[in-house]
């Protein structure tokens, strides 16, 4: 039986769709495997088994490759803060959010780099903006969720990017230590050590913690 026009034209887009998919995925495993700055166009048209010349029916450059992967990291973190296991448990909030940041270490240094890079070459400036603003919104909701915890009595009292940035802190620096060929001969148990050291991100910034509050200060 024919396709209508209409169905062919909803096939061309799903096909478009899962094709541009099919490249991003293609672009993280090499940029992670080998190194952004190694990997070309041709090298992610072949892994996906395209020509070059399509890459560029979707992307301009391999910098908007970068933002969109970017911009879809951001994206999944807003899906977190807005996921009913944070909304229902805000204690939760700590254990999920290092989770995320840890759930993959190299892509987490990679897209630091990369954004980095992009802010010194002021490439894509459109797209880098966009990647600031939602960034900017995961903020705030971030923002938020620790207010109501200050507010329940169950973190610190200090300003909520106090408690943000330890946390970025904390991230960053095992995802460091993740990638550290010194570390990686001195961290035997590498799985225990990031337990370790999420349940010390649970517990960072905890109403009391400091042996004192705020207002005994």
């Amino acid at each position: 039986m024919a396709l209508s026009a209409v169905e062919k034209q909803a096939r061309k887009v799903q096909e478009f769709r899962q094709r541009e998919a099919n490249i991003l995925v293609a672009a993280l495993e090499l940029f992670s495997e080998h190194g952004e700055d190694r990997v070309t166009v041709e090298m992610i048209a072949d892994h996906v088994g395209i020509g070059k010349g399509t890459i560029y029916k979707h992307f301009r450059s391999k910098s908007e490759i970068y933002l969109r992967l970017m911009l879809d990291y951001e994206r999944d973190l807003a899906d977190l803060f807005q996921s009913p296991k944070i909304s229902e448990d805000k204690e939760a909030l700590s254990r999920a959010y290092f989770e995320f940041r840890m759930q993959d270490p190299g892509k987490y240094l990679l897209f630091s780099r990369l954004e980095d890079k992009l802010t010194k070459s002021s490439s894509e400036p459109e797209m880098l903006e966009e990647l600031h603003r939602f960034r900017a919104r995961n903020l705030e909701s971030l923002t938020d969720l620790i207010k109501s915890r200050i507010d329940e009595n169950k973190l610190e009292d200090v300003p909520s990017y106090f408690h943000y940035c330890a946390h970025w802190a904390l991230v960053h620096g095992a995802a460091a230590l993740y990638q550290s060929p010194f570390f990686q001969e001195v961290i035997q148990d590498k799985d225990e050590f990031f337990a370790f050291l999420m349940d010390i991100g649970v517990r960072m910034g905890n109403r009391g913690q400091r042996g004192r509050n705020r207002d005994e200060a």
